[in-house]
């Protein structure tokens, strides 16, 4: 399968996956934290960013991306390395660590903690953010100059939508835009629910203010896995990379050496 990735550092590996409509550079904030400790493979799932849909199509659902990225560990030589992910990429870190393909995984507001009427509200917001995505690109960047529209664009991804550069608002918005592999995830969404045993360290840490996967959602992810690390960020939105990337760094460090 090829993949695109952004490889920094030394040592044990770890890899970083996105969310849905996302890429390997969400991960960005916190490499150079993570670089000194690891050898960080930041990757581009199918179908996002610079990863082609595979040549048999999009995976269909989540046990197959699992059996897809477990593919990729071994074509990359890729002995159970440590793992991150964030929202999608939370939920197939958590599957990662399940099926014991990882020797730890850190999920930062995973999906499949939701219910129905959570989910479809998760998917309108991100399908809307998507759909303002396809405004022709000089007009949205000049938009996206402006507090109030990179407020409403990135707000409900991210506490601080001021702080990220415009360069980076833009390149991710045409990066949603483009991402291939969308609708198959949004229609693989409707059955998934995590239900796994994870028997390496976990870390799962909530956005206190989270605006796609609600805070409370944490509180199924404690129940469900009672035997892992629970974290709220304080401050800190759906993407918390960007909101507070000395804790994110330090939470997936805390579990890689837990190991």
């Amino acid at each position: 399968m090829l993949v695109n990735a952004h490889k920094a550092g030394s040592g044990t590996p770890l890899v970083l996956i996105h969310g849905i409509g996302h890429r390997w550079q969400a991960w960005e904030p916190v490499l150079d934290l993570l670089a000194p400790h690891h050898e960080v493979i930041a990757i581009d799932l199918p179908g996002f960013g610079k990863s082609p849909v595979p040549d048999g199509g999009m995976p269909q659902g989540m046990a197959e991306t699992v059996a897809r990225v477990g593919e990729y560990f071994a074509q990359e030589g890729l002995d159970k390395p440590h793992v991150a992910g964030n929202s999608l990429g939370g939920a197939i870190a958590l599957e990662l660590a399940a099926a014991g393909l990882v020797s730890s995984a850190t999920a930062f507001s995973p999906a499949g903690f939701y219910n129905e009427p959570e989910r479809r509200r998760a998917l309108r917001i991100l399908t809307s953010m998507r759909y303002n995505t396809f405004l022709p690109g000089p007009v949205m960047k000049v938009a996206l100059r402006t507090s109030l529209i990179r407020k409403l664009s990135f707000g409900p991804i991210v506490a601080y939508p001021d702080r990220l550069a415009l360069q980076r608002v833009y390149e991710d918005a045409l990066a949603m835009r483009r991402g291939k592999g969308y609708q198959s995830v949004v229609k693989a969404s409707v059955d998934y629910q995590f239900g796994g045993t994870p028997t390496v360290p976990v870390t799962v840490a909530w956005g206190a203010k989270d605006w796609i996967f609600l805070p409370h959602q944490a509180s199924r992810a404690a129940e469900k896995l009672p035997e892992a690390r629970h974290e709220t960020l304080p401050n800190c939105g759906h993407v918390p990379m960007s909101d507070a990337p000395d804790l994110v760094a330090s939470l997936i460090l805390q579990t890689t050496k837990a190991t």
